[in-house]
């Protein structure tokens, strides 16, 4: 027996002998060690195991770890050379490379003293990355005050890539609470290529991007208007359904500015309320902006909304905006809406009223106020055939102009003789009927009448396909010719009050619809047919359009005789002149209209173009054109290209040439360029010139942008934009994003910010 075991010792020293001689004569053989730990009191943790390649018990119901330790349980993993585990107290202490990973982020550093119960401990010469943005740094120290809440001392912060730290947050401390997602930094330093320029002795700021107090990033620029500017912003988050914004806006030229923003929102309801005062110190005068929105669901199909804004003068956004979109509004709208969805019918009770701020060269007409207007509409399909109802009654009021009443009464019926997916026609018929009472301003002595005009229309329409290929790659090939002819007799309308009326634009969707006025008060007399085509190439795999091609023409048997006058640019709105489209051409007793032709499509993944031409076969050539051709092969690259022209034959007040090109490309390196060139050939002059560089690093923008345009008939605007965006921090100086957005189509921003914790009170 003695033999036998002697025998089985040797063979086993043998193998073990085999199996290192196998690894190499300088790699050791290690035997793993799996340890079960003792369960928290509590039991609520779960079980915890520590594996090292040596576990050894020790005096004092002690046992120490060692050559690569590592303590695991559920979410956590504590992993260094030597670790040393409590039993009595649950204490692990651990050296030389510690790593602590948890919720994906990652801890290490030199020493550890950490108990598993409390899960508080400290944790020496940290180095920590988060997982929720990439953000890294260093610490002195980092305590763990329970799950999920560190202090961390000496420490520094950055989202740049590792090894590359472009920009820095230092911090005497930083206190960061998983569970109530809320940081808290002491002794902040913000310094950019190693050079400090910005300081704050406290902030705190939310982990995931919910909404937190504190002063966002400061904004500075300059502007034509108003000079240098400054705007520190303080947002107040006051409670979870509401929250104000404070921005004192130091303009040099005119004095300090305070805009203020109010929001509430609850479920079915959201409102805002802005309130901006300034006391310009070169107008010698208080300006002011007051604004109020609120939309709400009222349930059971009710809904309202009210918007309300105001301005202290005419030149208020022409002076003090910096944004082409806000420098052009003209009507300001003063409004309550009640509405009703009963499914197959609505109702509209709808109170408005304008405040125009005028141009004293290019003066424009006050629009009227509806006190109230009250409007029903339904629709219903009975068999095969649907049923529609239009009504709608409206006060008109205005200061100088004829006032009135207006009831409109619109039923029609229409009913599908052929539906089939290939062909289809559908006849149409309705009556308008429209009851004006006169009121105040009546100088002409209009009368109250009531003016009933029926409505007949007929469409009709076919769809051919054919299957084509272009190279191996299949298409469709569709032809889908429409005729539409609509019949309105005529009815003397001239004396009637034109409140809301004006023709419509003469468009391809237009050339298919029976009234050629838009609004209430004119309907035009009509025996007419229009004949159109389009041409559709579609991707035979996916069904996506490629190309389209579009033709018409509307052909009218009578002479159209009602015409629509129009108030002048004036003020007043009693003065008036005739405006017309262009005379229709006559041949053998028919009225030719304009041909309306439209080409556009997707030539490539990278190329789209869209075109439009308004042409006059009696020799007057083209009277309206629009192309527009837009490359973007990727984010980063787009160039957008325009022209537009209108002919004054079509409309007196509006002759345009203008062309508009844009663009964002990369240059050289790491810079890329941004522009936009908007020029009125008649009238000589840059409507809209814009151009920026920007410079892109792995974690930080900077960006210059120069902006021009036109406020009114003598006045421009310049602005400049000066920005360092530090990606997942804030931005710093004045922001051009929503310029260059508005200004090049298709326009990327590169950098996204990434909703640091560090970042959030400062956006």
């Amino acid at each position: 027996m003695r033999c036998r075991l002697f025998l089985a010792l040797v063979l086993s020293l043998a193998q073990c002998a085999f199996a290192a001689s196998a690894r190499g004569a300088n790699e050791p053989l290690l035997l793993k060690l799996d340890t079960l730990l003792r369960p928290p009191a509590s039991g609520g943790e779960g079980p915890a195991f520590i594996t090292a390649n040596h576990l050894e018990g020790k005096k004092g119901s002690m046992l120490e770890a060692s050559g690569a330790a590592e303590l695991r349980r559920q979410g956590q993993s504590i992993s260094a050379g030597r670790m040393l585990y409590r039993e009595d107290s649950r204490e692990v202490t651990a050296d030389g490379a510690v790593r602590i990973e948890q919720n994906g982020d990652v801890l290490t550093g030199l020493h550890l003293e950490y108990n598993l119960d409390s899960r508080k401990g400290e944790l020496t010469q940290a180095e920590y990355r988060l997982a929720v943005n990439g953000a890294h740094g260093s610490a002195a120290s980092l305590q763990m005050r329970g799950k999920g809440s560190y202090v961390l001392n000496e420490v520094t912060y950055t989202t740049c890539p590792i090894g590359n730290d472009d920009w820095m947050l230092k911090m005497t401390r930083l206190d960061l609470d998983r569970n109530t997602e809320i940081g808290v930094a002491h002794g902040t330093t913000v310094s950019f290529k190693g050079v400090p320029f910005l300081y704050s002795p406290w902030m705190d700021f939310p982990l995931k991007g919910q909404r937190k107090s504190g002063l966002l990033a400061p904004i500075f620029g300059n502007t034509t208007n108003g000079g240098t500017e400054f705007t520190l912003p303080l947002y107040l988050n006051l409670a979870p359904n509401y929250d104000a914004t404070i921005a004192p806006r130091y303009m040099a030229r005119r004095g300090m500015m305070y805009e203020n923003q109010f929001r509430y929102m609850r479920p079915g309801y959201y409102g805002e309320l802005e309130l901006d005062t300034l006391h310009d110190k070169i107008t010698q005068s208080t300006r002011s902006h007051q604004g109020y929105m609120q939309s709400q669901d009222l349930g059971s199909g009710f809904s309202d909304s009210v918007e309300i804004s105001r301005v202290s003068d005419n030149e208020y956004y022409r002076q003090l905006a910096t944004t082409v979109g806000d420098t052009s509004q003209v009507n300001l709208p003063r409004e309550a809406t009640l509405n009703y969805n009963g499914g197959w019918w609505n109702t509209t009770a709808l109170v408005q009223s304008f405040q125009t701020l005028q141009d004293p060269l290019a003066p424009i007409t006050i629009p009227y106020r509806r006190e109230p207007q009250l409007t029903l509409s339904a629709s219903r399909n009975e068999g095969n055939g649907n049923i529609s109802f239009r009504g709608e009654y409206v006060d008109f009021s205005h200061p100088t102009a004829v006032n009135g009443q207006r009831l409109l009464l619109q039923p029609s019926i229409s009913y599908p003789l052929v539906s089939d997916p290939g062909y289809y026609i559908t006849p149409k018929f309705g009556v308008r009927s429209t009851t004006y009472v006169m009121g105040r301003n009546n100088t002409a002595g209009a009368p109250n009448v009531t003016v009933n005009i029926p409505m007949f229309s007929l469409d009709s329409g076919l769809t051919f396909e054919r299957n084509l290929k272009l190279g191996s790659h299949p298409l469709v090939q569709t032809l889908e010719p429409r005729a539409y002819y609509v019949y309105i007799p005529y009815r003397d309308q001239d004396a009637l009050p034109n409140f809301d009326s004006a023709r419509a634009t003469f468009s391809y969707a237009q050339l298919f619809s029976e009234n050629r006025f838009m609004g209430g008060d004119r309907v035009g007399d009509a025996n007419q047919v229009t004949l159109a085509a389009t041409m559709r190439f579609l991707d035979g795999t996916s069904g996506a359009e490629l190309i389209r091609a579009m033709l018409g023409e509307r052909f009218s048997f009578t002479q159209p005789r009602v015409n629509l006058a129009l108030p002048t640019n004036s003020t007043t709105a009693t003065t008036t002149t005739t405006i017309t489209t262009t005379a229709p051409t006559n041949v053998s007793g028919i009225n030719k209209s304009d041909i309306l032709g439209g080409l556009s499509g997707r030539l490539s993944r990278s190329l789209w173009f869209d075109s439009l031409v308004q042409y006059n076969p009696s020799g007057l050539g083209a009277e309206m054109y629009i192309a527009s051709a837009r490359y973007h092969p990727e984010p980063g690259k787009v160039l957008n290209l325009g022209y537009r022209y209108t002919s004054p034959v079509i409309n007196p007040n509006l002759n345009l040439r203008q062309f508009d090109i844009s663009e964002q490309w990369p240059l050289w390196g790491r810079w890329d360029s941004v522009a936009r060139w908007n020029y009125s050939i008649l009238e000589k002059r840059m409507l809209e010139s814009l151009f920026g560089l920007e410079y892109n690093q792995d974690c930080w923008v900077v960006r210059l942008v120069l902006q021009r345009f036109t406020t009114s008939t003598l006045q421009v605007s310049t602005s400049t934009f000066v920005q360092l965006d530090l990606s997942g921090l804030f931005g710093i100086g004045s922001d051009p994003m929503q310029a260059l957005r508005h200004s090049v189509p298709g326009y990327t921003r590169m950098n996204k910010n990434t909703g640091s914790p560090m970042a959030q009170d400062l956006q």
